[in-house]
C-alpha cells in the first residue's frame, strides 16, 4: 500500500472568501491537505482530506492527518493488520511520530538543509549510479543507462538536535542532475560538472528496496499531483462559499464523490479501472438513455451501438440485484 500526502492551493478570487490568503505558490487560495492510498493494480483513492487558510505551512496539520488516514485504512482492512510498506509525505512535512505498534516505513521529500548538505558531500563519486531518467537511453552493449541522472545514497540520522528517543536513522538518498549551464552554447563552458541535488529520507531498508528502486518508488508521488489536478477539473474548480466552514465540507463532498465515482469505474472494469473521474462521468454516468413507462413498468431504453454498453452493463449488474423473473 502506497499513502501519499501533499497540500495544493485551490485558486479563489476576491477578498469574501473566508481563509483565504497566499500561500507557497504566490496565489491566493485555501490550501487542501490530502492523503490517497493506492497500489500498483489499484486506482488512488482519498483516505483522509482538510481544509486549511491559504497562507498555511505544508505541515501544519499533517501529523493529525496521516494518524487518521492510516487509521482509516487499518479499520478498513479485515482483521486490522493493514501495514504500509511505503508512506510518502510532502516536501517539508515532518514524520517526526510513530504510531503505537509497528511503524509504516516512510519515503519523505527533505529540504536542502546544512545537515542533508553536509551528508551529500560526504558521497563519494564510485558511489553514484546512473538510472532510467528523463531523456535516458538504454545501451544494449553494456545493458546500462546512459542518462544524466544518478543516484546514491547515505547513513542519515533525522531530528538528530533532540533527544535520542526522538531521533530517527535510516536512509538519505540523492538523486543529482548536471545543471546546465546557459552560455554553454556560445563556448563558454565550465571548469566542472555542477549538480542540483534532489534528496528523501526513508526507513525502508535497503534489502527490501535499493538505492535505485527506492528513488523510483519515491517518484510515484506524482500519483496524488494526478489526483489534484482530477479534483481541480471537477468539484475544486470553485469554492461556493464565503464561509470557510462550508467550504471544508464542500471539500469532504468532493473526496465522497471522487471515491465513489473511482469505485464505480473499477466496478465497470477495462479501460474505467484506472480513467480519470471526469471520463468515468462523460461515459457511464452521463448515460445518453431514455427512461419510459410501460404497464406500470420502468424501462430505459439505451442507444443502439453504444460503445460502452458492456462496461455500463457490468456496473449496473455489480451494484443492483437482477431483475425478478416475469
Amino acid at each position: 500500500m502506497f499513502v501519499d500526502v501533499d497540500d495544493t492551493i485551490i485558486e479563489v478570487h476576491g477578498y469574501a472568501k473566508q481563509g483565504s490568503g497566499y500561500g507557497y505558490s504566490g496565489v491566493r487560495g485555501l490550501n487542501a491537505l490530502l492523503a490517497t492510498a493506492s497500489t500498483k493494480d489499484t486506482a488512488p483513492v482519498m483516505a483522509a482530506q482538510r481544509l486549511r487558510k491559504g497562507a498555511a505551512n505544508s505541515a501544519r496539520g499533517a501529523k493529525r492527518l496521516i494518524t487518521d488516514a492510516l487509521s482509516t485504512l487499518k479499520r478498513l482492512h479485515a482483521g486490522g493488520q493493514s501495514r504500509g510498506r511505503v508512506l510518502c509525505l510532502p516536501q517539508k512535512d515532518r514524520a517526526d511520530h510513530r504510531p503505537a505498534g509497528r511503524a509504516p516505513e516512510v519515503s519523505v521529500t527533505v529540504r536542502m538543509d546544512p545537515a542533508v548538505k553536509r551528508a551529500i558531500a560526504t558521497i563519494p563519486e564510485t558511489a553514484w549510479t546512473t538510472i532510467e531518467y528523463t531523456d535516458a537511453v538504454s545501451d544494449e552493449n553494456t545493458n546500462t543507462w546512459v542518462s544524466r541522472a544518478e543516484v546514491a545514497e547515505v547513513p542519515f540520522t533525522a531530528f538528530s538536535s533532540r533527544k535520542t528517543t526522538e531521533q530517527i536513522t535510516g536512509r538519505l538518498i540523492v538523486r543529482r542532475i548536471p545543471e546546465l549551464n546557459p552560455k554553454a552554447g556560445d563556448g563558454q563552458s565550465t571548469l566542472f560538472t555542477t549538480h542540483r541535488h534532489h534528496a528523501f529520507f526513508t526507513t525502508v531498508d535497503a534489502q527490501v528496496l535499493d538505492t535505485v528502486t527506492a528513488d523510483k518508488t519515491h517518484r510515484q508521488h506524482a500519483i496524488i499531483e494526478q489526483v489534484n489536478a482530477d479534483l481541480k477539473d471537477s468539484a475544486l474548480a470553485h469554492l461556493p462559499s464565503g464561509v470557510f466552514a462550508a467550504n471544508s465540507a464542500w471539500l469532504v463532498a468532493a473526496v465522497i464523490a471522487y471515491n465513489l465515482t473511482r469505485a464505480a469505474g473499477l466496478l465497470a472494469a477495462g479501460p474505467f479501472g484506472k480513467a480519470r473521474t471526469g471520463t468515468i462521468r462523460r461515459k457511464l454516468i452521463n448515460v445518453p438513455a431514455r427512461i419510459a413507462t410501460s404497464a406500470r413498468k420502468i424501462r430505459l431504453h439505451l442507444p443502439e451501438s453504444w460503445p460502452w454498453q458492456t462496461r455500463w452493463e457490468k456496473l449496473f449488474t455489480s451494484v443492483h440485484a437482477p431483475p425478478q423473473p416475469a
